[in-house]
């Protein structure tokens, strides 16, 4: 796992976001398309928002999978990811895309839609994972202790205090009894078998999780952890939340 720090949110979404279009362009050049991995999170706000910018990618080459969203939350509701990803980048794109993906939260299934999804992208290697970490060092919304071992793509999971409060803290939710409980999650052994992964991290907030995924050992007790086990992972962080690190003491 590479890292690289910037000095601010402005510079991190910037440098994350020309990282990840050079992958997307060279998949396309190699394949003629490309597929991706999209988070949500205030963590990607200037990522996206860069990375739409781009220049010189055909996104109309590229299909997009959700990474996760709430059980039972409509797509209308202030804090739905799919109404996220459409105001913050799929419209701000200058080509269509090809397809996105998205996780049906209030599908009348979860189970159902898990495997849904999972047929999907078994059809659609994954080329680069943009994603973050949460303050209990999750990824995706695999709180701790996150399951290692399942090859299942999606998973129905149950958010940890943590979690919750972390969605409370950015503002998505009114009070911490109205974050949902459960959401469909992209499993760890899926992010991994992307062929990159770009992920950013941004805050103070995040720097105790960003060094025990860095510095500690591999453990479903930091979820991202797992991330070192992957050969083209990069890690974008600012200064505040790579302060804690102590490559950078």
């Amino acid at each position: 796992m590479k890292t690289v720090i910037k000095p601010d949110r402005a510079a991190l979404g910037a440098a994350s976001a020309r990282h990840g279009a050079e992958l997307l362009r060279q998949a396309i050049k190699a394949r003629g398309q490309a597929n991706i991995i999209v988070a949500t999170g205030s963590s990607q706000f200037e990522t996206l928002e860069a990375l739409a910018r781009e220049p010189d990618i055909r996104w109309d080459r590229v299909t997009a999978f959700h990474l996760d969203e709430y059980v039972g939350l409509p797509i209308t509701h202030p804090a739905s990811f799919r109404l996220y990803l459409w105001q913050r980048f799929v419209k701000n794109l200058p080509l269509p895309l090809a397809t996105f993906h998205y996780v049906n939260g209030d599908a009348p299934d979860p189970q159902a839609e898990c495997r849904r999804l999972g047929s999907l992208i078994k059809e659609k290697p994954i080329d680069v994972a943009f994603i973050g970490i949460g303050e209990n060092g999750h990824v995706a919304f695999n709180d701790p202790p996150a399951d290692f071992e399942t090859r299942e793509p999606y998973l129905t999971v149950t958010l940890d205090d943590a979690c919750r409060r972390q969605q409370l803290g950015e503002g998505w939710f009114p009070t911490f009894n109205d974050v949902p409980r459960q959401a469909i999650s992209m499993s760890p052994r899926q992010i991994l078998a992307s062929r990159s992964i770009v992920c950013t991290a941004p805050d103070q907030r995040k720097a105790e999780a960003v060094r025990n995924t860095v510095e500690g050992p591999v453990t479903p007790n930091v979820p991202a952890s797992i991330l070192q086990s992957h050969e083209q992972c990069t890690l974008f962080l600012d200064q505040a939340a790579a302060s804690m690190l102590r490559s950078h003491a």
